[in-house]
């Protein structure tokens, strides 16, 4: 039988955290290509993913379920939504680590659990708690005041978090293996990147053979992006679901400690306002969590 979120296995902790601490360093990869597009860096992020997680799926021996998902028209259609919205949310992290946002991409993914617990109220009719709904208000809030100092929507992080948010909603409802789905997804986007490749190398405008770094960080490119996911699509099989939210801020942290002591991103005055409440969200979010966690 298959293992579920009902237990943490070790093996599963292992994987889950794993996966957390590769996206936390994804930053430092990203920032090595700050002077390529992030159109052409996402572009290579798809093309490069496609072997990666076919050697797998041949290796898992689970071809099958990807070749009758490919003859299933409404399989198709649901695996396209669930692209584009991956492929929109690889773009804006790119752009946001490559051009001095880090901070936006730590906000966004930490207030993402939060944005997912109010989607599934709206879309799924699943009811919030009073913890969870003082959470929500209490994130919003932190958003509002970022608005409020900035004039402005903090934009990319809202974009990450919409994009990464939809994307698990409509996850769920895609009927394949997460490594399956994964391939799938990517094996839809794989025209579209290599028509964007071919012209930009038609114009001259290519990074890819250029220079020997530049080749091989593009085509690590694929690594990077598909480890981590297909990491954490077998982890979070392997632990339950509340252990999954507590491990999913420590890429968030890692980004956000890397943009100020790395990238030197500065805090203003109103992210010294914002992230506090966010963080006391969170907090507040969790403490149900742990405690069931102990009561386990």
């Amino acid at each position: 039988m298959t293992q579920t979120q009902n237990v943490d296995t070790p093996r599963g902790l292992a994987l889950a955290i794993t996966a957390y601490l590769l996206w936390g360093f994804l930053p430092l990869y990203m920032k090595a290509l700050s002077h390529i597009s992030p159109v052409e860096v996402v572009a290579h992020r798809i093309v490069w993913s496609v072997p990666v997680a076919g050697i797998l799926l041949i290796a898992l021996g689970r071809t099958r379920d990807l070749r009758a998902a490919l003859r299933n028209p409404r399989m198709l259609g649901m695996a396209c939504v669930t692209a584009a919205l991956i492929s929109v949310n690889w773009a804006i992290y790119v752009w946001a680590i490559t051009t001095g946002h880090a901070l936006d991409a730590a906000l966004g993914y930490y207030i993402n659990p939060l944005f997912s617990i109010a989607l599934a109220a709206l879309i799924l009719g699943e009811r919030l708690t009073r913890i969870q709904g003082l959470a929500i208000i209490l994130a919003a809030a932190g958003v509002a005041v970022l608005v409020f100092e900035a004039g402005k929507l903090p934009w990319a992080a809202l974009s990450l978090t919409v994009s990464w948010g939809f994307y698990a909603l409509f996850k769920r409802s895609l009927p394949i293996g997460p490594n399956q789905g994964f391939l799938l997804e990517v094996l839809i986007l794989t025209p579209f990147a290599l028509a964007f490749l071919l012209w930009q190398s038609a114009q001259g405008l290519g990074s890819f053979g250029v220079t020997t770094q530049d080749t091989v960080l593009l085509a690590g490119a694929g690594v990077v992006t598909a480890v981590p996911l297909l990491v954490y699509a077998n982890g979070a099989k392997l632990v339950r679901l509340s252990t999954m939210g507590i491990l999913q801020y420590i890429a968030p942290t890692m980004i956000f400690i890397t943009a100020i002591t790395l990238f030197g991103e500065e805090i203003d005055r109103g992210r010294m306002i914002a992230f506090p409440m966010i963080w006391a969200a969170l907090v507040i979010y969790s403490v149900p969590m742990l405690r069931q966690m102990r009561r386990a």
